[in-house]
């Protein structure tokens, strides 16, 4: 299973980190989305990471904020800014959920280096007792 989602990483960056919106795919239980070549595990409850992400990567500890797409089309934060980027697979599925025909590209842009993530791998180090 896929699921569309806005993705942004928040360690360094505040609300301007590069995002990007494209697939991911949810482990079984669902707390681990694996997206672009990482492991991002849920934090628990209502903990937020101090940049106000509510994922962590499991192997490097970079906080990300990842949601659903709004159908507006306004996925940024509005105090971030910059472009963001949409996986090439993704664009035709994001295009009918925000209901347009074509990308605004004052806003985004179309991704074509979006890295196969190995899941196997991640979710061993996800489940190997890290305290998550």
């Amino acid at each position: 299973m896929k699921l569309l989602k806005y993705v942004e990483l928040k360690s360094g960056f505040s609300d301007n980190g590069p995002a990007w919106i494209g697939f991911v795919r949810p482990s079984k239980s669902g707390r681990t989305l694996y997206f672009n070549g990482r492991g991002l595990v849920k934090l628990k409850g209502q903990r937020r990471a101090s940049s106000g992400g509510n994922y962590v990567d499991v192997e490097t500890r970079e906080s990300f904020w990842i949601s659903g797409v709004k159908r507006n089309g306004q996925d940024r934060h509005w105090a971030g800014s910059g472009k963001i980027l949409i996986e090439a697979a993704a664009v035709h599925e994001y295009l009918r959920e925000i209901g347009t025909e074509a990308l605004d590209p004052s806003r985004c842009e179309i991704a074509d280096s979006i890295v196969e993530t190995d899941i196997e791998r991640l979710s061993q180090l996800a489940n190997s007792g890290l305290g998550w």
